[in-house]
């Protein structure tokens, strides 16, 4: 059975003006239910991630100054909204949840968080709509407790995912791959072990044929024992923040190739939602949720 990292506190609300970003994991966990793709057995709430695992990734003062809700303003800008007890304890969740996918996809071969896919977040200070690095933290969680000792990164959200490649940049198990938007934020890219930085208005036969390309040498060189996809839908054409001309189609066909390549290799896999700003909320959620539709398809 598909199991599903979702609560929710995924979607508290912020301020006026924030409240967009939110919308879309009540939104894919209704749609899910309703067209029959999930039952509420499928979810499960993940509890508060222990502050020893957020550690074992981000400096101990930038931890403590979120807990105490120390972040000064500058950091505020940089994140993109008012840190919150709510918003702390949500991050401390939502990171939780990509631990507990980890176990489930030992069990079955994947397993999926509604929410992270915070791939911004550094050792030391958030940015981008990111706090915590949920990736890093689970991945960190797999290593000490050596349950693998190498890791593939997949992250094709449309924005490099600087923070996970710095706070990897010296650890040879994790293995970061991006492939995002040249000109697309940030505007100082970090190095992770692969980056490909595809144009602005990438089509479909350019995207889709960089991915057939790359993905199945990298796994074969890389030869990883599980890989944490962040499978942002911000690739879309329709994405205003996006910069790329990706179909709906082509989302769906990249997702469908990300798991055949997990299948094929008998990796498990565990995926984040990473990002997703179209205008129009449906958009982003029927985007979504063909990623889960298809894990269910082709997994179970």
């Amino acid at each position: 059975m598909l199991k599903i990292a979702y609560d929710s506190i995924y979607t508290h609300p912020l301020p006026e003006g924030h409240r967009f970003p939110m919308m879309k994991y009540e939104l894919i966990h209704e749609q899910l239910l309703y067209e029959g793709t999930c039952t509420a057995e499928n979810f499960f709430v993940p509890a508060s991630v222990g502050t020893k695992w957020v550690l074992g990734v981000h400096d101990k003062q930038y931890v403590d100054d979120l807990l105490n809700l120390r972040i000064d303003v500058r950091m505020e800008r940089r994140i993109g909204f008012p840190i919150s007890e709510m918003l702390v304890k949500r991050e401390w969740i939502i990171t939780q949840g990509t631990i507990d996918c980890c176990t489930f996809a030992f069990e079955s071969g994947i397993s999926m968080n509604i929410a992270g896919g915070t791939h911004h977040a550094y050792a030391d200070r958030g940015e981008g709509f990111c706090l915590l690095n949920d990736v890093a933290v689970a991945a960190n969680y797999l290593l000490q407790n050596k349950l693998v000792n190498k890791i593939l990164v997949v992250d094709l959200d449309v924005h490099q995912g600087n923070g996970t490649a710095v706070i990897f940049e010296n650890e040879p198990r994790v293995f970061t791959f991006s492939m995002h938007g040249k000109e697309n934020y940030p505007l100082k890219k970090e190095k992770s072990d692969l980056d490909i930085e595809l144009p602005t208005y990438c089509e479909d036969e350019q995207y889709l044929g960089t991915l057939y390309k790359t993905l199945p040498k990298l796994i074969e060189e890389v030869k990883p024992q599980f890989i944490f996809y962040i499978s942002g839908v911000d690739i879309l054409a329709s994405d205003k923040l996006g910069k790329l001309k990706v179909s709906m189609d082509a989302c769906k066909r990249r997702d469908a190739f990300v798991f055949e390549q997990a299948i094929q290799h008998k990796l498990p896999i565990v995926v984040s939602m990473g990002g997703g700003y179209s205008p129009r909320i449906a958009d982003i959620v029927d985007a979504h949720c063909n990623t889960f539709r298809l894990a269910d398809k082709m997994f179970f």
